[in-house]
């Protein structure tokens, strides 16, 4: 569980690297920032710091901030009431991500995950992505990432998304933060 004290820490950080990337957020945007630790309270593993810039019924803008080997743990967006999935998109806009998709899997991965989880993690086709490059994941596909050593800042274009009906490997997950 985070408390504030985490929550703001991170939001400070999040900012600055939004700064160093080169991309400017509102007051407004940096107090609505979401500290999502995935209820596992190892944020600087994994976590992800999340600003949404718009989730309608038509679509979702998001920048997803990753602290220095950071990990989105893998997960899954399934149908959701005879809608398909959310179909998203991601582009690294600085740093550098990792990301992992199901596939023939990559003989030397980059990733660092921790020995505890390494069993909920499934998909090991790597793709990396650099500032300039994207990549569409479709829908219900299993996938996960993480940030390189300087972390990473990587814009979100989707679909609809609900985040509280993401599947995700680890049953110890969950998404949804709580902050005391």
């Amino acid at each position: 569980m985070l408390n504030r004290a985490t929550v703001a820490a991170a939001q400070a950080r999040a900012t600055e690297m939004l700064k160093t990337a080169g991309m400017a957020i509102t007051d407004a945007e940096r107090a609505a920032m979401e500290i999502a630790d995935f209820g596992l309270n190892r944020l600087e593993e994994i976590g992800l710091e999340i600003i949404v810039y718009a989730n309608t019924d038509r679509y979702c803008a998001k920048e997803l901030v990753m602290l220095p080997w950071q990990i989105c743990p893998q997960h899954r967006h399934p149908a959701l009431s005879g809608r398909p999935g959310k179909e998203e998109t991601f582009r690294c806009r600085w740093g550098e991500v990792y990301l992992y998709l199901p596939g023939p899997a990559t003989p030397s991965p980059r990733a660092r995950v921790p020995e505890d989880k390494r069993a909920v993690f499934t998909v090991w086709r790597e793709l990396v992505l650099r500032p300039g490059d994207q990549y569409t994941i479709a829908p219900n596909t299993p996938h996960w990432f993480q940030a390189g050593d300087r972390g990473a800042v990587v814009s979100e274009f989707s679909s609809p998304s609900d985040d509280a009906s993401d599947i995700f490997e680890d049953p110890e997950i969950d998404r949804l933060p709580k902050v005391t």
